[in-house]
């Protein structure tokens, strides 16, 4: 995920993770305020202005497996250790409700969001455990 990039008159290599990782955080931010705005303007309203989020959830839970796929050699998954709680977190809540919604609303196209967060967790396992151990 490095790329070689000369701004600065340098030949460095410049890492996207960082964007990446803001990227994932962003996105997981506003599917949050997503979801929890039509419950507020029902509440707040009494109309509700917006129907419960379907496919722009499960464009939000492809996020965080993006980055997982592309962080995926040991160098860049390194880089990004301090985030994979954040990681976890967002994955485990896309699939908690495509899960929920998909199965007690019928909403078909959350069945993707719920396959995105068992895919991403699976991937996380998978690099964890190929991670090199630190000795100490």
């Amino acid at each position: 995920m490095t790329d070689k990039r000369d701004s600065w008159g340098t030949d460095r290599p410049v890492s996207w993770l960082p964007y990446g990782v803001a990227a994932m955080k962003g996105v997981f931010a506003l599917a949050l305020f997503r979801l929890f705005a039509t419950p507020f303007s029902e509440e707040m309203f009494g109309e509700q202005w917006l129907p419960m989020p379907t496919w722009e959830w499960t464009l939000a839970s492809l996020t965080p497996v993006l980055l997982i796929v592309v962080a995926r050699r040991p160098a860049d998954w390194s880089v990004i250790s301090g985030e994979r709680t954040t990681l976890r977190i967002a994955l485990i809540f896309y699939l908690a409700y495509g899960l929920a919604f998909a199965a007690f609303q019928g909403k078909t196209v959350l069945r993707l969001s719920v396959a995105a967060g068992l895919g991403g967790l699976a991937g996380m396992r998978l690099l964890a455990r190929k991670e090199p151990a630190h000795g100490s």
